[in-house]
């Protein structure tokens, strides 16, 4: 048996004691994980903002709408409806009001009657000039 034993006392000098190895694999993660979650909030918020503003009603934008698609050969419902949508738009500036107090003073002519003739090229240019003056 004690030739085993011998074998076994051999006396080993090539192995070091273990050394801490530095891992940073958990702060990677971390830092990836915040880095992630504020990307995804940023895509999230301007997801939020393009749909609010997608759905949003504009009352100007509307009226313009409204104002174009009016037909001038129904005078009189054409006139009533210029005077309606255009008031929108009258406190934009000095020169939109007194622009649509001429265009309503106009447009009187063709209010309150029960049969009224076609607009004069004088209302339709001032009709024209009001239309031309709105900036949505």
């Amino acid at each position: 048996m004690q030739e085993k034993s011998k074998i076994f006392d051999i006396p080993l000098h090539d192995i070091k004691p273990l050394i801490e190895i530095q891992e940073y694999s958990f702060e990677y993660l971390v830092l990836v994980s915040l880095l992630g979650a504020l990307v995804l909030m940023g895509v999230s918020y301007l997801f939020y903002v393009y749909f609010r503003n997608k759905n949003k009603f504009n009352i100007r934008s509307e009226h313009l709408q409204l104002l174009n698609a009016i037909s001038l050969e129904e005078t009189k419902i054409a006139a009533y409806r210029i005077t309606q949508y255009g008031a929108t738009f009258k406190n934009d500036s000095d020169r939109h009001a007194k622009n649509f107090e001429v265009l309503v003073e106009n447009l009187e002519a063709y209010k309150y009657r029960k049969d009224v003739d076609q607009f004069d090229e004088d209302t339709k240019r001032q009709f024209e000039r009001y239309l031309g003056m709105i900036d949505v």
